[in-house]
């Protein structure tokens, strides 16, 4: 994983547990809700795994059930070894294995994130995560006009949080820290929203990014 996309994940999670407003919070106030944010990942990668674990311990209990109750094995002589038999179907296994994967992958990726945000070799990734906050206290009104203004149709005040915040992150990038490729900032944004949020969100979070490049004539 790249210090970077860890970073803007890292924010996120910051921005997810600010209680108040935020121009309230200090650069310490910052750190430590990143120290409290990497110890959510790294719980919530423990969680997701034992899940993992759980679902494989119970698939291989109902293929060993199976081929044990399979008549094959049912007419062999007490005490001897099952012998191995086909599988019915594929598509439950598939579908099984597919979402044990999905548990996989998003506990590994919480897992780098917190491995990279506490070695000292890797502490672009905290500074960049503070960066992105403490550019949005500087600039929240004008991040937050820029959301209003192409979110037509939309009630600021009732849009879903996880939007809000993962635009916010990737309109700071865009017109205030600058120092990332634009196409980088909105792909990433994008996969936030796909992992965090809804299909909807996706589409909705696309639409005002394309919006704020253009209108600010960053293409």
């Amino acid at each position: 994983m790249q210090a970077r996309r860890a970073a803007r994940e890292l924010a996120f999670i910051l921005f997810s547990q600010f209680e108040k407003n935020i121009t309230n919070y200090s650069k310490n106030d910052l750190e430590d809700i990143i120290l409290k944010s990497v110890r959510i990942l790294s719980g919530n990668a423990s969680d997701e795994l034992k899940i993992s674990l759980g679902a494989l311990i119970d698939m291989k209990n109902k293929i060993n059930d199976y081929e044990a109750e399979h008549e094959i094995n049912l007419n062999r002589p007490i005490g001897a070894s099952n012998i191995p038999v086909p599988l019915p179907t594929t598509s439950d296994m598939s579908g099984r294995i597919d979402e044990m994967i999905d548990i996989a992958e998003k506990a590994l990726l919480a897992l780098e994130i917190a491995e990279f945000t506490t070695l000292d070799s890797q502490n672009e990734v905290k500074s960049y995560a503070i960066q992105i906050a403490e550019t949005f206290q500087k600039h929240h009104d004008a991040v937050d006009n820029e959301i209003k203004k192409y979110a037509k149709n939309w009630d600021f005040e009732r849009l879903v949080k996880m939007d809000k915040d993962i635009l916010r992150i990737a309109i700071v990038e865009l017109l205030f820290i600058k120092d990332a490729p634009m196409k980088v900032v909105v792909d990433e944004a994008l996969e936030l929203a796909k992992k965090y949020s809804t299909d909807d969100s996706y589409l909705f979070i696309n639409g005002i990014l394309a919006k704020v490049i253009v209108e600010n004539g960053l293409q």
